[in-house]
């Protein structure tokens, strides 16, 4: 019986687990894509710098190119590059968060596992496995 409650604990947390990871890739995708479009803001405000205030500039709107003063361009560039930078921030911390709770959920599903492999293995067999299991920690 109690075997058996340890092994749903384990599947448990091991779907935790599963569940926070996939949330934790999804907002490191997020941090990427936050990240190119602040970089693509910064280089197309670089670019807009060097051209004088009488050129003529265009703004991409689909298909099409509508005229724009160089100033407004410049405004939009300015205003997606600081919203990029708040947005990285934000999903930086809620990264930190979804991390620990991961190294939470791995260290828990460790422990239970143990206590199952413990019953289950007895003596030289659950020794060799405590020295994989850390050092797959520790890599």
């Amino acid at each position: 019986m109690a075997d058996e409650a340890n092994r749903t604990a384990f599947v448990e947390i091991q779907g935790r687990m599963i569940e926070t990871t996939g949330k934790l890739k999804q907002v490191q995708t997020q941090i990427r894509n936050k990240e190119t479009e602040k970089k693509r803001a910064y280089l197309t405000m670089e670019e807009l710098k060097q051209l004088s205030d009488d050129t003529n500039t265009y703004k991409a709107i689909g298909r099409t190119f509508v005229l724009e003063p160089k100033a407004v361009l410049m405004n939009e560039q300015e205003q997606k590059f600081k919203d990029g930078e708040t947005a990285i921030a934000s999903l930086q911390y809620l990264s930190v968060i979804q991390n620990t709770r991961t190294s939470n959920t791995f260290y828990d599903s460790h422990m239970k596992q143990d206590i199952f492999h413990q019953r289950f293995f007895r003596g030289k067999h659950f020794a060799l496995y405590q020295i994989m299991v850390s050092i797959y920690l520790f890599f």
